[in-house]
């Protein structure tokens, strides 16, 4: 090659270096100039349900620790997965984050083809919470023990129904490992959200429903649902007299949820660090614990990478789940 093009190539070569170089310092400038304006926490259903609750219970103590509202915005439809999507696609630049429940890692077994990718096109920036879930009938449902109930839906099979926050929710999910472990037909009826099919079970347009224990204790209290059994594997000290699943009859049931926050994938590490550490002061400082614990919730402060193994293997299990169980999108 001639010595002229071997020389440009070379000057080429080092204004292409030079600007990597220029880039790498300026990014983590752009990161400490963050945030300079309001962040958007997307929860992919509509108000009143567990995702709702959470999200709400930590904007305004987050915010304050980043400097800047945290604004909660419902964007309902097509069970999560319309917000999430909305997040994966929109700039990758921390200003955008969505708070999900296990759904993220359940509707991709569930439904055949997403238009974004879970696990590629998001970034988890930490958990929030665990929460059990609680089985609420109606009181026009004559049962008042889960053996009762489920004698009811062997009488009848297909007659009882539950309602969900939408299929793929974690209330889907839970109804559905009832259904397995009582070996009964339960007609699924899905909604836009919990609040609209705890509405519904108040009414008895549906007979049942599993919602999580934030959104139906004040319903429980007022004696507008009647409490059958908690999900997980022990009794909740916001529902003391309510047993366990174990405890009413199904010894093998057991169901919690999880919370997280994500960001689309590709923002910048500093940025995500930030995020991940005020969240988890948020979650630390006292007078949020104390505020999740009254609502049913336990705080669960976690990395970015413990955040993302937990989506991942969560993945892996409800899609053997849904597989083995045939359970699809309604």
């Amino acid at each position: 090659m001639p010595f002229t093009a071997l020389h440009h190539k070379a000057r080429r070569s080092l204004v292409y270096r030079a600007a990597w170089l220029a880039l790498t310092c300026i990014a983590p400038a752009w990161s400490q100039g963050f945030p300079d304006k309001p962040i958007r926490l997307v929860v992919p259903y509509a108000p009143g349900g567990s995702a709702d609750i959470a999200a709400r219970l930590i904007a305004d103590d987050w915010g304050k620790r980043l400097g800047q509202p945290v604004v909660v915005d419902n964007k309902a439809g097509a069970s999560g997965n319309l917000g999430m999507d909305a997040v994966a696609k929109s700039r990758a630049d921390g200003y955008t984050l969505s708070l999900n429940t296990v759904s993220q890692a359940i509707n991709p077994s569930l439904f055949g083809r997403l238009p974004f990718d879970t696990l590629k096109d998001l970034k988890a920036v930490g958990t929030v919470a665990t929460s059990q879930h609680v089985l609420v009938v109606s009181n026009q449902v004559p049962a008042k023990t889960v053996r009762e109930l489920v004698a009811l839906a062997k009488a009848g099979p297909g007659k009882l129904s539950f309602g969900s926050a939408g299929t793929g929710s974690t209330f889907h999910m839970a109804a559905e490992l009832f259904k397995a472990e009582s070996n009964t037909f339960i007609l699924h009826v899905p909604y836009r959200g919990g609040g609209p099919a705890l509405i519904d079970t108040i009414s008895g347009q549906v007979d049942m429903s599993f919602p999580v224990l934030s959104a139906a204790q004040q319903h429980v209290a007022g004696g507008k649902l009647r409490a059958l059994a908690v999900t997980g594997p022990k009794r909740s000290p916001i529902l003391p007299e309510v047993p366990t699943m174990a405890e009413a009859g199904l010894p093998n049931y057991a169901f919690e949820t999880w919370f997280v926050v994500s960001v689309p994938a590709g923002v910048v590490p500093d940025t995500l660090v930030k995020l991940n550490r005020t969240l988890n002061e948020t979650l630390n400082a006292p007078e949020v614990r104390t505020r999740l614990t009254r609502e049913g919730f336990d705080a669960w402060p976690q990395t970015p990478g413990q955040s993302d193994a937990l989506i991942r293997s969560e993945y892996e299990r409800w899609k053997k789940l849904v597989a083995q169980k045939g359970i699809k999108a309604d």
